[in-house]
């Protein structure tokens, strides 16, 4: 989560018993009858496993964001010193209400608009739906919500659009990252792609080091959606950002300081913190340091997923984003059944406590709609199934609200239509292999 402007959220918000409260969020469409899939669905091009395989892999790598997000949001803003002041060092939930923070809410968002538009998602749905389901609603005031996004809120509610929109103090900040994970899935073995869409998504709250931090997490996630090891999955996010960047060099100081040998945990995270944080900053949001730190958790856990996150939350600073990179890499590498089965079944939908308008979704929907449809897929043991109260409409598109999803606001430009399929991600380019860490640059 960045650092946020007030509180947190609101224990209980939104919830009902047995199941989320689905209160008007965006209608999602669905491609031509039949194809069971979201318009422009991703899924690897020309390999990368079966559509249960991959599947599986999104639901590994979005509700492996959703619970690096609830592990960490205790921790956010701490030093390790008073993380271990507190519980010694943090090993599960340290909440007896775990929930996500705006890093969910946001991924959830995101997610939403790319199954509608797929690959041709530009910035002016982006800008629409921000309107639409976030600056143009009266509720709020978006409680937990981080500083990029509130820039982003008063830009355009004064009228500016993007990327103006993203002309404030805070461009540089980890919101983009903490919403990335759903384009790596979507853009499954194909990282380039992976990271022109996020760039896309970030136009509108990002610029700089703020879109290099989104590209490097969702190219990271569409190698791991496809099966690729640490080292190439570390690859594939260096080689969709600049090699001069701030973003790039972070990420490699951290990934080098995890592949030395330690004689303790401790230690470990103490060199792999050192290599990025600036010491004494008073912000912990920095994109550049939250992602160096993420991907450098992930490659001291060698992909593993409960080292991954555990490690993350307890090096501090924004740990919930931090572990929420880290694990959704992780789940997106090894699929739903690596995550704990205690931690997997404590995720819910989401409150609504930063974003109203996502309340009720969980994550598992969103993994749902971004890959290609995988008939009679096993839940894996632990794992939730979507909520007992989600809906469906006669097209397979979830009726989130009891309501026509037809009489819902559209997200598309005057004149759009939808009278065809939108292009398939195929689409938008061949795939790209997943390089080695010697040719990332």
């Amino acid at each position: 989560m960045e650092r946020k402007t007030d509180g947190g959220t609101e224990s209980g918000e939104g919830i009902r018993p047995g199941g989320g409260t689905r209160t008007g969020g965006p209608a999602v469409r669905r491609g031509p009858a039949g194809d069971g899939r979201p318009t422009g669905c991703g899924g690897p091009a020309g390999g990368g496993g079966s559509p249960a395989e991959v599947a599986d892999r999104a639901r590994g790598a979005l509700l492996g964001l959703a619970v690096g997000d609830a592990l960490g949001a205790p921790a956010e803003n701490m030093r390790p010193s008073e993380i271990r002041r507190r519980w010694g060092r943090v090993t599960g939930f340290v909440s007896d209400d775990p929930a996500g923070t705006d890093d969910t809410e946001y991924a959830i968002f995101s997610g939403l608009l790319l199954a509608r538009h797929g690959s041709a998602l530009t910035v002016s749905h982006v800008e629409r739906a921000w309107h639409h389901w976030i600056a143009d609603l009266d509720e709020g005031p978006f409680r937990g919500a981080g500083f990029s996004e509130r820039g982003t809120l008063e830009n355009l509610r004064r009228g500016l659009a993007a990327p103006i929109s993203a002309q404030h103090r805070h461009a540089w900040s980890d919101g983009l990252a903490m919403r990335a994970a759903p384009f790596g899935v979507f853009a499954a073995g194909r990282p380039a792609e992976a990271a022109r869409l996020v760039a896309v998504d970030g136009t509108i709250s990002h610029d700089g080091e703020g879109i290099y931090g989104g590209q490097a997490v969702a190219a990271g996630v569409a190698a791991a959606m496809v099966g690729a090891g640490p080292a190439s999955v570390v690859a594939a996010a260096l080689s969709a950002v600049p090699m001069d960047s701030w973003t790039a060099r972070s990420l490699r100081r951290a990934v080098t300081a995890a592949r030395r040998s330690y004689p303790d945990r401790l230690t470990a995270e103490r060199a792999v913190r050192s290599a990025v944080v600036i010491g004494g900053y008073p912000w912990t949001d920095l994109a550049p340091e939250a992602v160096g730190l993420a991907f450098g958790a992930f490659m001291a856990a060698g992909g593993d997923f409960r080292t991954a996150v555990l490690t993350a939350v307890n090096m501090g600073r924004d740990a919930d984003t931090t572990a929420a990179v880290a694990g959704a890499l992780a789940g997106a590498l090894h699929g739903a059944s690596a995550i704990p089965e205690e931690w997997a079944a404590a995720i819910g939908p989401v409150r609504g406590s930063c974003l109203p308008s996502m309340r009720g979704y969980h994550v598992l929907d969103i993994a749902e709609l971004l890959t290609p449809a995988a008939p009679d897929t096993p839940t894996a043991p632990g794992v939730p199934g979507l909520p007992e109260d989600v809906r469906r409409t006669g097209d397979g598109a979830p009726d989130l609200a009891g309501r026509d999803p037809s009489a819902e606001p559209s997200w598309e430009p005057s004149g759009a239509s939808w009278a065809g399929p939108a292009p398939l991600t195929g689409a938008a380019g061949p795939t790209v292999p997943v390089t080695t860490p010697g040719t990332a640059r």
